[in-house]
């Protein structure tokens, strides 16, 4: 193990021992601000209280480009046996983000201490608040960040692939997530006399199987969304009809137009379906974070730097884009990008829990790959002379 690799896993320990919730990373920029201020030749600010920003600036003019780790934790108890686990009750890395921040941290020092003889400039984002939406992203991008960057690259632990791998994607990445809740206003009454009471209940069930035909029957077919009813909140006695119904969940899609047509249809079922009852509701929307679609030419950039990293065997395909919501958007929506996953299962650790799980966990060999990779993007682009 060489001294790149053992600093990676000292920095993510720490991390990993320390989370922080979304836009209250204190303590993490503070860490990363102080790393990030022993490497030479980088500048360092911060366009938000809980995030940083390192630029390194090459000897002559050339593409700029963006590396993006983000920081933030989850409100999530952790259950790992790990002599490291966090410290902080209730609150764990287990999206994987102390690894993102340590892999940055490492591709910053490679790069910082080899000089300014290169093309162009490289910034380092160490971004907060990924896991609230519509996510810091948007925050940095509101304040410049991607002024005259030309790529932006960003890399996601995953434990569907194993260590030793890196997983390559173009176009739809990650979905758009939108948050939906839905409140039903009846007519309370007595449970023995249902007839002098409209049920908000029986009409919150109405409701959810009739949202079930927006992806089925509502939506092409080649580019269907994901809507999950998640949430049924009414009543509190069992003799007593409830005068209101609170109904929440999701949607997830990858394409703007179906995005929008979603929340269309489900605000026509829903008032429809109490008309007909003779009740009233109210939806409530919390948008999230566009959907990543990743640029072809930057990830071309990407399987390149993959191939070179951990061989040509070895990169391979994402069949299917992912469901799961990223702000990494904000950046893809203003310059070119591509956003990558990182394998990061050890079969040694027997079950693969997944991402936002308690008992999450990831093979600390794979994090050295993860800074190369980043490492091998900043040559080709901004390549030394």
């Amino acid at each position: 193990m060489n001294d790149l690799q053992k600093q990676l896993i000292i920095w993510r320990r720490h991390l990993h021992q320390y989370p922080e919730l979304s836009y209250k990373e204190v303590n993490t920029a503070a860490y990363v601000e102080q790393q990030l201020r022993a490497m030479p030749h980088l500048v360092l600010s911060k366009l938000t209280p809980t995030s940083v920003l390192a630029v390194l600036t090459g000897d002559k003019a050339g593409k700029t480009i963006a590396l993006r780790a983000d920081m933030d934790a989850l409100p999530i108890q952790e259950e790992t046996d790990l002599p490291f686990q966090s410290k902080h009750k209730g609150v764990m890395h287990s999206c994987g983000h102390d690894a993102h921040t340590a892999m940055l941290l490492g591709a910053a020092r490679e790069l910082s201490e080899r000089g300014t003889q290169f093309a162009g400039e490289i910034r380092f984002i160490f971004q907060h608040g990924e896991e609230v939406a519509p996510g810091g992203a948007v925050d940095l991008v509101a304040e410049g960040i991607m002024n005259d960057v030309d790529y932006i690259f960003a890399l996601h632990v995953h434990p569907a692939y194993e260590t030793g791998q890196i997983a390559i994607r173009s176009g739809k990445m990650n979905a758009a997530g939108d948050d939906f809740q839905i409140t039903v206003r009846g007519k309370g009454g007595h449970a023995s006399e249902p007839y002098k009471a409209i049920d908000p209940l029986i009409i919150g069930t109405e409701i959810v199987a009739a949202l079930q035909t927006i992806v089925s029957r509502k939506m092409p077919t080649f580019d269907t969304p994901v809507l999950s009813v998640t949430m049924f909140h009414c009543g509190s006695a069992p003799n007593i009809i409830d005068e209101q119904a609170k109904i929440g969940g999701t949607i997830r899609s990858h394409n703007e137009r179906v995005r929008v047509a979603s929340r269309e249809q489900l605000e026509k079922i829903v008032h429809n379906v109490c008309l007909m009852h003779g009740a009233t509701a109210s939806v409530e929307w919390h948008l999230g974070c566009a959907a990543v679609i990743n640029d072809d030419e930057a990830t071309a950039y990407a399987e390149r730097a993959a191939i070179s990293v951990v061989g040509e065997m070895r990169t391979v395909p994402i069949p299917e884009p992912l469901f799961i919501a990223e702000d990494f958007s904000a950046y893809t929506e203003v310059v070119p990008g591509a956003m990558q996953l990182l394998g990061v299962y050890n079969k040694d650790f027997g079950d693969a829990y997944p991402l936002h799980h308690a008992k999450f966990r990831l093979d600390e060999k794979a994090l050295i790959n993860g800074s190369c990779y980043f490492i091998q993007l900043a040559e080709e682009l901004c390549p030394s002379y």
